[in-house]
């Protein structure tokens, strides 16, 4: 008998103690004012910390009352939605917002391409480490395989464990650079041996973006259209930061804040942005949607749509959980400023890949979905749709596999963590260690009968 059939024979009896002994109810953290999930009943969430990398709006104070207003997110001081603006048409943003995040500053031109240089140029790895490291032991997970190649990565730095900020730059640095390079051939190397497809492993190009390579590697043509890298370009931005309260942002700090080295910090964050609650999100909008689509034959009829959405709400379609999956931020009540800049990009490809009428029914959702969810639910903010709505969206349409929707975001926020490592390093030099309160109820020892 193997020890996962030996484990079932046990495995009953073992929930019971642990549903017994581990329920806490809402009635105790209500008692002792503790807040499920650090955040209250508005979704406000409890101060741990201060930082100077980026800020999020939600509210404003009017008459001494905190009231919902349209979502603002600033890098470094800066609208997010004016920095994507600001990126020349004919160009690209990533590396000049990865620059600004990290180091507080906008890039002059020479710098920006000076920083751009160093991380083409870091788009290497060490020799033979595809082959012995990420096409070995191929999984369908891959950020479980990005994880474990952050922490072989660490194995070749010979000054892995110094936190001095100079090694942690170039550390981090190192890891932007390789980012795409562990997802995309992981990819491939499931691609490969575990759906026995063709094989193929691209070098990353110097002269192209980090989205341009990213296509590039994925693609076997190599092809693709300058609006597909535009638009993933845009979406890598988005995705970049988003405060340093998010999961896997204040996970960084927690494991920084221990004096632990950069490749622990970074696959930590790769482990919380792996859940579904955070990195996940935009992979059960896009299951929502292809159940919506089989089920909704007229996309134009927004009553029909309606009447689904409903149907999901109440629990009666889809995965019978009554959530509209992309509506509704933690943070955002009345609109998530990443969603408005991004969809106007998503309709431009929408067009480009003849994809109207499925961009009609995003756009019938998200006009219905939030008076919906307001009648049926007893809602303390505002809904609207966040950014992971479309994101699925754009990379159906950039033919990026699922398995990679994941992992895409953290080649984005890979910079958001390094900024925050680096300023946890530098202006904290505290471990991280919050409060819990005991419930447990002491006990008079009396051991069980032999």
């Amino acid at each position: 008998m193997g020890y996962n059939e030996k484990c079932k024979e046990y495995t009953e009896k073992y929930r019971t103690l642990c549903l017994e002994n581990d329920t806490i109810s809402d009635e105790l953290f209500r008692e002792f004012g503790v807040n499920r999930g650090l955040r209250d009943i508005n979704g406000n969430g409890v101060l741990t910390g201060l930082t100077n990398i980026s800020k999020i709006e939600s509210f404003q104070m009017k008459d001494g009352k905190k009231v919902p207003c349209d979502g603002k997110l600033w890098y470094r001081g800066y609208d997010v939605m004016e920095l994507v603006r600001s990126i020349p048409e004919d160009g690209f943003g990533f590396e000049k917002i990865a620059y600004l995040l990290l180091f507080g500053e906008l890039p002059s031109a020479e710098e920006e391409a000076r920083f751009a240089e160093l991380i083409a140029y870091g788009r290497e790895l060490p020799t033979n480490f595809t082959r012995d490291v990420i096409m070995k032991a191929s999984s369908k997970d891959i950020m479980n395989s990005m994880t474990r190649s952050i922490l072989t990565l660490a194995s070749y730095d010979e000054q892995m464990t110094s936190n001095e900020v100079d090694n942690v730059i170039r550390q981090c640095l190192n890891l932007i650079s390789v980012f795409p390079m562990l997802a995309v051939y992981g990819y491939h190397a499931y691609n490969h041996y575990e759906r026995d497809e063709s094989m193929y492993i691209h070098r990353s190009n110097p002269e192209l973006s980090t989205a341009e390579n990213l296509l590039m590697m994925l693609r076997p043509d190599k092809n693709y259209t300058f609006l597909e890298a535009r638009v993933l370009d845009v979406a890598l931005i988005l995705h970049m930061e988003h405060g340093g309260g998010n999961n896997s942002t204040f996970t960084t700090r927690v494991v920084t804040s221990s004096g632990s080295d950069t490749y622990s910090a970074i696959a930590a964050a790769m482990s919380s942005l792996k859940g579904p609650k955070h990195g996940g999100a935009n992979i059960k909008v896009m299951e929502m949607m292809n159940d919506i689509r089989a089920h909704v034959r007229d996309y134009s009829d927004r009553e029909e749509v309606k009447a689904y959405l409903s149907r999901i709400l109440d629990g009666e379609a889809f995965d019978g959980k009554g959530l509209i999956y992309g509506m509704g931020h933690a943070v955002y009540s009345l609109s998530d400023p990443r969603e408005r800049v991004f969809k106007g990009f998503v309709e431009r490809l929408s067009v480009e890949k003849h994809r109207e009428k499925d961009m009609e029914l995003y756009n019938n959702i998200e006009m219905l979905a939030p008076e919906l969810i307001a009648g049926k639910r007893k809602i303390y903010k505002g809904v609207s749709p966040n950014v992971d709505f479309y994101s699925g969206f754009v990379y159906e349409m950039l033919g990026i596999p699922v398995e990679l929707y994941t992992p895409i975001f953290a080649i984005a926020r890979i910079v958001g963590w390094s900024a925050h490592r680096i300023e946890e390093i530098i202006g904290m030099n505290k471990i991280i260690r919050p409060s819990y309160k005991s419930v447990m109820k002491e006990r008079e020892l009396v051991l069980p009968e032999k």
